[in-house]
């Protein structure tokens, strides 16, 4: 029989379970809910040890970022955190990611989506430690995770689509670099493929990331990237420009740890 996850919401509105709870329900998912209250989540963790959680940022008694830290105790038996918020910033975002996090998103959010990003990262975390052992010589992070990393601080926000087709496209420079050469014929039909959507969206959902992030991000962040490659007059980079600049940086990074 196949594994079911077993998730604890700190959330027991109607509303909630009616227009997310059903779906998690029906993606296989033990889904048990608890009342929005820092305190009363954790006294749940504690009792069930669920394998997932989703938890408001903003709860009172103990805050989702609160719960991520009591949750250390746990050892090995902490859950995997997705933080959901009605309001989110580059700051913000870092911060909840820096605590722990799985993953951030901000409502109101497609509940299918969650359910299968869920999935995918339970998956990748049950991966992960199965090879902890193996990894555990190794002081570098995962290439995924120094990619999120930068993202983060360039300020492309976590909840939005062209976020994860960014961080896909840019794993997938670093490891064919050639890639980069032929972005339209190669680089945006894979990352499609993977989406099940199109190249073009995949383009515009790039380069709106890419917006969002000039406007939003860290001016000195995005000046020690960009500032000395990209012309004043031209403002941001293109898609292809962005996606080569930081994978070419990773690459040379991973090349003088080696």
């Amino acid at each position: 029989m196949e594994k079911r996850l077993n998730v604890v919401v700190s959330n027991d509105s109607v509303e909630f379970q009616k227009e997310y709870g059903r779906v998690l329900e029906e993606c296989g998912m033990n889904v048990t809910y608890v009342p929005k209250d820092g305190m009363k989540l954790m006294e749940k963790i504690e009792e069930l040890h669920p394998n997932v959680v989703l938890a408001d940022l903003f709860m009172p008694q103990l805050d989702g970022i609160g719960v991520m830290h009591a949750a250390e105790k746990l050892g090995s038996q902490k859950p995997m955190f997705i933080i959901i918020s009605n309001f989110t910033s580059p700051t913000l975002e870092r911060e909840v990611m820096s605590s722990g996090a799985a993953y951030f998103t901000v409502q109101p959010f497609q509940a299918l989506e969650l359910a299968e990003r869920i999935v995918q990262l339970a998956g990748m975390e049950e991966e992960s430690q199965l090879s902890t052992n193996a990894r555990s010589s190794a002081n570098e992070p995962s290439l995924e995770i120094q990619v999120t990393e930068i993202l983060h601080q360039i300020g492309v926000p976590a909840h939005i689509k062209g976020y994860h087709y960014l961080r896909d496209s840019i794993i997938m420079a670093i490891e064919t670099p050639d890639i980069i050469n032929a972005v339209t014929k190669q680089l945006y039909p894979s990352v499609a493929k993977r989406y099940e959507t199109t190249s073009s969206r995949v383009e515009r959902a790039i380069r709106h990331a890419i917006e969002v992030a000039w406007d939003r991000g860290d001016v000195d962040i995005l000046n020690s990237y960009f500032g000395y490659t990209i012309h004043n007059t031209r403002g941001k980079p293109t898609n292809s420009e962005f996606i080569a600049m930081i994978s070419d940086r990773l690459r040379l990074h991973m090349k003088s740890a080696s």
